[in-house]
């Protein structure tokens, strides 16, 4: 079989797109964003403490629905790699969909026992394949629409501004609306409500971005087979590091933001301090990232990981030394884990584009959306392993809801909080200082590709 060429023309080969398309096409996070945060704040609340699911069935669930999330972006990624499509055809088609898989995600069917858990299941699995739809090819549009690592940078920074107002609206938004409900957050009917107001907004975001963003056609030549195309992916070492250093990253934050609200309910005393909380988190992450913006131009992405965990390290020393359990504590001790957190997503989102060059380079062939969804389905599996180990140990150390906890719960929701976290962030710093995206590396690649011929071979389909 005649070999094609499978690389495309330089990234920098057109003009980038204007800061107004650029930012319009970052407000997508905002949607997204109103969808995922809910999903990470409050829905293990929502399954333990309104729909009175055991902790172990709550996290069995997540980890299921992380997992076939993760099988679902896999597929989305080969599908979208392989499609003459724009990327943007999934964000418009996709839109409407997703806003109503999120409203029966928070839905209370009138079920018991085994029954309502096949039901909770369901549609938290169909919320997940629809959000796949959409965020992978969303998230893979980056590769195409600029190939300045620079540009991607501020692409990243504007999607994180806007990832960290969605959490914002999403703790306030929430916490207000149940607290007008009746059962508060241990009812169902303000989740719903919440549900409703967040689908509606962003359903209707997606569909404008899905019009309005910049272009991101295909690259005009056939696509890698899939066998190809996972051998250019598992010899891209900064591919492969960069993904495994962001799963320990992803347990970090579910250990971390979902022990918030069980943290302020249960051990301060404070059932309204919990949302409060998470919406401080939402509000420092977007004052940190123009920092970290700031700071990664100076370090460049790699040297920015380091320091974000640096600043992580420390916040979990000084709290555990600490040891209070007064409100003003956890909530210093948040500011600063979720600024360790934004650094690491900065980083991750503006490195992630810059792999798909490193791959072309070393490997021969360009791989764009099968990435990204490779990507996600580590991140997913990552996520809900570390959603499965909170609901093992809250469910071995005695959690009950709505209940006085024991001293040895309360030591179990501690050391989720902190243990998880600290572990997590060393074991993401030792892989990444294997990445060898250094400063300038990318820029290096791109000319290199530039000057190469157009019509290379590169690896035969098949």
């Amino acid at each position: 079989m005649q070999s094609s060429p499978v690389s495309a023309p330089p990234p920098q080969a057109t003009p980038g797109p204007s800061l107004p398309r650029i930012a319009l096409f970052a407000s997508g996070d905002f949607a997204c964003n109103l969808y995922w945060q809910s999903l990470s704040f409050f829905l293990l609340f929502f399954y333990t403490d309104a729909l009175r699911l055991s902790p172990a069935v709550a996290g069995l669930v997540l980890l299921l629905g992380s997992v076939w999330d993760g099988v679902a972006d896999l597929l989305v990624g080969i599908q979208a790699e392989r499609s003459r499509r724009d990327y943007r055809w999934f964000l418009s088609m996709g839109a409407i969909p997703l806003g109503l898989g999120f409203v029966l995600l928070y839905v209370a069917p009138p079920l018991d026992g085994a029954l309502l858990v096949a039901a909770v299941l369901a549609l938290h699995l169909l919320f997940r394949a629809l959000y796949a739809f959409v965020n992978i090819p969303y998230s893979a549009m980056t590769a195409r629409i600029t190939g300045d690592s620079g540009q991607r940078a501020l692409i990243s920074g504007l999607r994180m501004l806007f990832g960290t107002a969605a959490a914002l609206v999403v703790a306030l938004g929430t916490e207000r609306i149940a607290a007008a409900s009746p059962g508060g957050l241990a009812g169902t009917r303000g989740y719903l409500t919440a549900a409703l107001l967040f689908g509606a907004v962003g359903a209707a975001l997606l569909l404008v971005v899905g019009r309005g963003s910049p272009a991101a056609p295909g690259p005009g030549r056939p696509p890698l087979a899939i066998g190809a195309a996972m051998r250019v992916l598992a010899r891209n070492r900064a591919f492969v590091t960069l993904n495994l250093a962001m799963a320990g990253i992803g347990m970090a934050a579910t250990a971390l933001t979902r022990s918030v609200l069980y943290w302020f309910h249960y051990v301060v005393g404070d059932a309204g301090g919990g949302p409060a909380a998470l919406a401080m988190m939402g509000f420092a992450g977007a004052l940190f990232v123009p920092m970290w913006m700031a700071v990664g131009t100076r370090t460049g992405m790699r040297g920015l990981w380091f320091a974000a965990t640096a600043v992580g390290a420390i916040a979990v020393a000084v709290f555990a030394a600490a040891g209070g359990n007064d409100a003003w504590t956890a909530q210093v001790f948040l500011v600063v884990m979720q600024a360790a957190l934004v650094g690491f997503n900065l980083v991750f989102w503006a490195m992630l584009p810059d792999t798909v060059e490193y791959g072309e380079h070393r490997a021969g062939g360009r791989v764009e959306a099968l990435g990204f969804g490779v990507s996600a389905l580590t991140q997913k599996v990552a996520l809900g392993l570390a959603a499965a180990l909170m609901g093992i140990v809250y469910q071995a150390v005695g959690y009950r809801p709505e209940v006085a906890q024991t001293p040895e719960t309360i030591a179990g929701i501690r050391w989720v909080m902190l243990l998880v976290p600290a572990l997590c962030f060393a074991a993401s710093a030792l892989v990444m200082r294997a990445n060898p995206l250094r400063r300038g590396a990318h820029a290096a690649i791109v000319a290199d590709l530039a000057q190469r011929p157009q019509d290379r071979e590169g690896y035969r389909e098949g």
